[in-house]
């Protein structure tokens, strides 16, 4: 007798052990209570002082307990919703989901071919391309818009993603401003602040520069998202070689203790406030002085600071399908399809980026409809082996018996759909039949998908009301900002 069982083993990317895990914690708090952090805000400076830091003008030195103790009251598990208030996303150990990055001044046009500044409509066509693809979970501006004023940038991209995908948002903000307009903007859609508080659909993204400096910009908004209680992301890029040590590790210890000396700041602002933990650590090629995407150092580095995250018990942030490729070509594809792969072995749970380009400066939406197809693969083999009388098929193994054969029978019309990965972009044809339907490349398929979806997707709109004041906000023609407390 067989019970019904279903494997759900990852295949694993488990790089470092525990005990190297623990090595890498305890240099990071000889990092933070010996050489400290430069805290360029003069509220958080007194707030770690009054906690018990070691303040020195604005050098901080942070104790093993502060860090302890924050790392108990943060959640290790984030529930993120849709902007209906449906269940989307949970950050928790080894859940992957897959979204787009921000803020890439270039895109690749899709009617020409050619590399051209970004402008807000790129914005919005990243976005109905993403709500299309079924395989990416979250939203990120992708573009950075050259056509709007730069002091409203962030509003513009916000609007742009909240009227044009339902799925859950990663954003960025110029400011405290800016994020609490985006908080604004976020809770019309949602239907209040109180529900979005109660099913959050937005995550912030911010960052400290490298190496162990908190901006006072960067920690006005990580002390706003602990107040508002809206999930913050706080990701160092630590650069090896340029803004860090050039060894991986030397570059991790400093990522290390930028996040965790941020985590600290955020739970002392408001204890168990859902914090999210991660970055990169890219190289900067010594060669042509890029800050590389696709070289296989970064991707050591980001699948390392993952397990750290896992070792925390903390939601990580990492990124992948992204290359240094300047155009959408086979570097661009093994690039991707390596990081794609590596990252979701290593369970990180918010994987963006996918359809950068160029280093980080260009966007492709035929690329990122490529990263989608990718994505489907990986989660198609992650999912694992469901043991049952259906799938093991013993009956029609014996009805069929030796010699017999298969694509008859009743069990495979049954069952077919489920047990294989569909495609619309890659061939599964023959050479006769690819020929006859035009013998059209990878990339020029991803052109024709991505104008159809363009000219087709319809995202379900908000309510014209709320439409025109996120709209409003955007441009910065409201007047109040607590309406919705």
């Amino acid at each position: 007798m067989v019970n019904n069982q279903k494997f759900k083993k990852r295949v694993g990317l488990l790089n470092l052990t525990q005990d190297q895990l623990e090595r890498l914690h305890q240099a990071t708090l000889d990092i933070l209570t010996r050489v400290g952090v430069k805290v360029c805000d003069p509220a958080v400076v007194d707030l770690l002082k009054n906690a018990g830091a070691s303040v020195e003008e604005d050098l901080v030195k942070i104790p093993d307990w502060m860090v302890k103790h924050a790392l108990q009251t943060a959640p290790g598990r984030i529930e993120i919703a849709d902007r209906f208030g449906s269940a989307a996303m949970v950050l928790e150990k080894e859940n992957i989901y897959y979204g787009t990055g921000s803020d890439m001044p270039y895109t690749i046009d899709v009617d020409t071919g050619e590399r051209r500044l970004t402008v807000k409509q790129d914005t919005i066509n990243a976005a109905i391309v993403n709500d299309a693809l079924e395989h990416l979970d979250f939203v990120m501006a992708m573009a950075r818009a050259s056509d709007v004023p730069e002091e409203r940038v962030d509003r513009h991209h916000f609007e742009a993603m909240t009227l044009n995908s339902t799925k859950p948002i990663i954003f960025d903000a110029n400011d405290r401003e800016g994020f609490l307009d985006i908080v604004q903007m976020a809770s019309l859609a949602a239907g209040g602040r109180g529900r979005l508080a109660e099913k959050p659909y937005i995550i912030h993204y911010c960052q400290p520069s490298s190496p162990l400096f908190h901006t006072e910009n960067a920690l006005e908004k990580l002390v706003a998202s602990a107040e508002e209680q809206i999930p913050v992301i706080y990701a160092p890029a630590v650069m090896c070689g340029a803004t860090g040590p050039v060894t991986t590790v030397g570059s991790l210890l400093l990522a290390n203790a930028e996040i965790l000396s941020g985590l600290v700041v955020h739970q002392l602002v408001s204890e168990g406030a859902p914090f999210i933990y991660g970055g990169g650590t890219p190289p900067l090629n010594m060669i042509s002085t890029v800050c590389s995407y696709g070289d296989p150092q970064l991707t050591l580095g980001s699948i390392s600071l993952v397990q750290l995250s896992h070792y925390y018990n903390l939601p990580s942030f990492t990124l992948a399908g992204c290359s240094d490729a300047q155009a959408f070509d086979q570097q661009a594809a093994m690039e991707a399809g390596m990081n794609l792969l590596y990252t979701g072995l290593s369970g990180g749970n918010l994987i963006h980026d996918l359809g950068y380009m160029g280093a980080g400066m260009t966007g492709s939406l035929e690329y990122l409809i490529l990263c989608n197809e990718g994505v489907g693969m990986l989660k198609f083999l992650l999912q694992g082996l469901e043991l049952n009388p259906q799938t093991m098929a013993l009956d029609v193994i014996e009805k069929v018996g030796p010699g017999g054969q298969f694509l008859t029978e009743q069990h495979t019309m049954d069952n077919f759909r489920s047990q294989m990965n569909f495609t619309s972009l890659f061939n599964r044809n023959n050479y006769e039949n690819w020929q006859a339907a035009g013998a059209k490349s990878c990339g020029e398929y991803a052109n024709a998908l991505l104008k159809e979806i363009l000219q087709w997707h319809e995202v379900p709109a908000l309510e014209r009301g709320v439409e025109k004041r996120i709209k409003e906000i955007a441009s910065g023609n409201h007047r109040f900002r607590d309406e919705l407390a």
